[in-house]
């Protein structure tokens, strides 16, 4: 099994190839850039690590409060395991760990946001015991640059 540990800006390439197969477009060049604003603004990353130092997964988490919730709420904002490795706990095990943390952080729920295409991945999180309470919607925004 991989060894499960929180990411570092050394890892672009590989959270840049495991972004892109899972449909957000990067390369490292633009993950090193981004780095230091996302992490300064409480985010961080959970990474499946081989023995040879590749990565087979990635589980992206933030932890925010809301007016209307007692605690702050815990979010996976992506998750991917690559696809010859999904099946052996991986995944699984990244949340779990995502779990521990973000509960240890103070976080009374944690959320996972998935695109409605990737139905797999929604039973999935239905067999961890998770369940579909609410749609999200999104619109890009114009700004100046």
């Amino acid at each position: 099994m991989s060894l499960i540990r929180e990411a570092n800006e050394q890892d672009a390439p590989e959270l840049a190839r495991l972004l892109t197969a899972l449909g957000h477009a990067t390369d490292a060049a633009q993950v090193r850039e981004r780095w230091m604003p996302w992490h300064d603004a409480g985010n961080s990353a959970l990474v499946a690590a081989r023995a040879d130092g590749s990565l087979s997964a990635v589980a992206t988490l933030h932890c925010t409060w809301v007016l209307h919730r007692p605690a702050p709420v815990g979010r996976i904002t992506a998750l991917i395991v690559d696809e010859a490795d999904r099946g052996k706990g991986i995944g699984r095990a990244l949340v779990a760990r995502a779990e521990k943390l973000l509960a240890d952080s103070g976080c009374g729920m944690l959320e996972i946001t998935s695109n409605q295409r990737l139905l797999d991945a929604h039973e999935f999180y239905r067999h961890l015991g998770y369940e579909q309470t609410s749609a999200r919607f999104m619109k890009k925004l114009q700004h100046p640059r």
